[in-house]
C-alpha cells in the first residue's frame, strides 16, 4: 500500500475527508517553499501538492500562471523542486505529490526523473497534458518506482473513457470540478455536486476520489465532501495568500496556516 493509499485508509476509518493542499514550488523563492509547505503541514492539510513551475501552463488560471512565473525568476528548476520535496520529506511524514506538464520529465528522462523523485520522497504524480492513450511508458516507470500516477477527469469524460481512467489510476482519481482553469470561486454549483455523484459509483472501492478547480472556503469543501468526494484539492486560496504578503513572510505562514485549519475542520462527516 502506497503512503497516498494508507492516507485515504485512514481518513476513511476516522470518518472523515483528506483536505490536500497545493503550492507551487519556487513561490517566492524556492528558499522560502519549505516554510510555506510547513505552515499549511501544522494547519492541517493530509497530503501537499506541489506545482513544479512551468512556462505554458495550460490547465492553470492566473493565479497559479504568476506564481510559476514568480517561482521561475526565482531560479525554480525541476531538479530544484525535487530538492525542495526533500527538505520537506525530511521534517514531515506526508504524503507528497508532484503536478507537472510533461515536457520537464520528458527532457529529464522519464526513468531518471521518476527515479530521482522517488528518492526524494515524493509519493506521487500528476501530469494533466499526459493522456491515457500515450502514458503507457510513463505508467511502466512510475510502478517500478512505486510511484502513484494520478489521473484527471473532467465534466466532458464520458463513462467509457472514466472507467478506463479510473482503473488506470492510483493514489486517488483528480476530478476537475468544472469547465475552464483553475482558480479560486464564491460558491461551489450544483452542477459539481451532480457532477461528484455521478463519479463516485466509477471510483467506488476502486480509488479516492479527489476534487479539485475552485475550492476555497471552508464552506465548498464541507459540500464536496458531504456529496460523496474522499478528499478536496485547495490551491489558489493558499497561493492567494502567499502573493498578497509577499512582503510578510512571518503574516503569510500565519494566515496560511488559520486557512488550512478552517478548511480542514470542515473535512469531518
Amino acid at each position: 500500500m502506497t503512503a497516498i493509499s494508507e492516507k485515504f485508509q485512514k481518513a476513511k476509518a476516522n470518518g472523515e475527508g483528506l483536505l490536500i493542499g497545493y503550492i507551487t514550488a519556487g513561490d517566492p523563492t524556492p528558499e522560502q517553499t519549505p516554510k510555506i509547505a510547513d505552515a499549511l503541514i501544522r494547519g492541517g492539510i493530509d497530503i501537499l501538492e506541489l506545482g513544479l513551475p512551468f512556462s505554458d501552463p495550460i490547465a492553470d488560471g492566473p493565479t497559479i500562471q504568476e506564481a510559476s512565473l514568480r517561482a521561475l525568476n526565482a531560479g525554480t528548476t525541476p531538479l530544484k523542486v525535487l530538492d525542495i520535496a526533500e527538505q520537506i520529506k525530511t521534517e514531515h511524514n506526508i504524503p507528497l505529490v508532484v503536478m507537472t506538464y510533461y515536457n520537464p520529465v520528458f527532457r529529464h528522462g522519464v526513468d531518471s526523473f521518476l527515479s530521482q523523485a522517488k528518492v526524494a520522497g515524493v509519493d506521487g504524480f500528476i501530469v494533466p497534458d499526459l493522456p491515457l492513450e500515450e502514458a503507457g511508458d510513463y505508467r511502466k516507470a512510475a510502478k517500478t518506482q512505486g510511484l502513484d500516477t494520478i489521473f484527471l477527469a473532467t465534466p466532458a469524460t464520458s463513462n467509457e473513457r472514466l472507467r478506463k481512467i479510473v482503473d488506470a489510476s492510483s493514489g486517488f482519481l483528480y476530478l476537475v470540478s468544472r469547465f475552464g482553469v483553475t482558480g479560486t470561486q464564491t460558491s461551489i454549483a450544483d452542477s459539481t455536486m451532480q457532477l461528484i455523484k455521478h463519479v463516485q459509483p466509477f471510483t467506488a472501492d476502486k480509488v479516492p476520489l479527489a476534487v479539485g478547480f475552485g475550492i476555497s472556503k471552508p464552506e465548498h469543501v464541507q459540500q464536496v465532501i458531504a456529496a460523496g468526494a474522499d478528499a478536496t484539492i485547495v490551491g489558489s486560496a493558499f497561493i492567494n495568500i502567499v502573493k498578497n504578503n509577499a512582503q510578510n513572510l512571518k503574516t503569510a505562514l500565519q494566515e496560511l496556516q488559520t486557512s488550512a485549519m478552517a478548511l480542514k475542520s470542515a473535512t469531518k462527516l
